[in-house]
């Protein structure tokens, strides 16, 4: 398995014969387009890293939750390349108002395994990070399409997922909010486990422990990559930074990540945005 990451959340996997990408983020707005701008996806960054990357057999879009850091490129790559969008009714809205093929969405259901070539992804209902000041709408859904040109405070959560993989004799997970659901991954063990890092800064140490197992621990995963630690208001074509200290003291974390992690017995890497590994 081919596993390229371009920052965030998004993963383009890809076992040789089907791609699916999971989250779609190409598009970077700075911090000043996301308080005062109109934006929509930018087509040349994305059709440059389509070509770069050789995604020509993309399937499925598969979206965690309906922040524009984790949808808001789907419709452009639906529409272009013909994949098919996976995700809540929010996310369906989204799609629907970007003018994206009605028969191109799939509205999945909880613990739903759906299969694409030799890929089976199980849906796992899961739960976002507590809420800032930027994102305090948790749990809110978009109940008609959203238009195009829209800001990007009009995106929702709308439901958040994690995606259980399994790909001939290997699996994977994708965590992609740093929060848990006690015992919800006990019948969920990996190879590999993607986790989310992004606001784990804001918790206690009793929390961040019982983070890292009810993740770590209660998948039993092989080798850790965190993700979502990275700056998103940089675009792809800038040197990687994280985000601001501020917001997250991601040296810090990632240190308490490799702790664990050795303490365990526990492989860990960071793969850095538009870098690929093979598993």
């Amino acid at each position: 398995m081919k596993i390229t990451s371009f920052g965030t959340t998004t993963l383009l996997f890809d076992d040789g014969n089907s791609q699916i990408l999971f989250d779609a983020h190409f598009t970077r707005p700075s911090v000043r387009q996301y308080l005062f701008k109109r934006v929509s996806s930018d087509e040349e960054v994305i059709e440059g890293m389509l070509k770069k990357y050789n995604v020509n057999r993309l399937e499925g879009i598969f979206i965690s939750h309906s922040h524009y850091d984790h949808v808001m490129d789907a419709p452009f790559l639906s529409k272009k390349t013909g994949a098919t969008i996976y995700g809540s009714k929010t996310t369906k809205n989204i799609a629907l108002g970007e003018k994206v093929n009605k028969n191109n969405i799939v509205v999945f259901k909880d613990y739903r395994v759906y299969e694409i070539g030799d890929f089976k992804i199980t849906v796992i209902p899961s739960k976002h990070s507590k809420p800032r000041v930027f994102n305090n709408d948790l749990g809110e859904e978009i109940k008609r399409p959203l238009r195009r040109h829209r800001k990007l405070r009009n995106f929702k959560e709308g439901g958040s997922y994690d995606f259980y993989i399994e790909n001939n004799d290997k699996s994977y997970l994708i965590h992609p909010s740093c929060n848990y659901i006690e015992n919800r991954l006990k019948d969920f063990e990996v190879d590999v486990l993607f986790l989310a890092l992004a606001g784990i800064t804001k918790m206690d140490e009793k929390t961040k422990n019982e983070f890292f197992h009810e993740t770590i621990g209660m998948t039993k995963a092989k080798l850790v990559l965190p993700i979502h630690w990275d700056n998103f208001f940089k675009p792809l074509d800038e040197p990687t930074k994280t985000m601001p200290r501020i917001a997250e003291k991601t040296d810090h974390v990632l240190f308490e990540l490799v702790n664990y992690c050795e303490d365990h017995g526990v492989d860990t890497v960071l793969q850095l945005p538009r870098t690929s590994f093979h598993v």
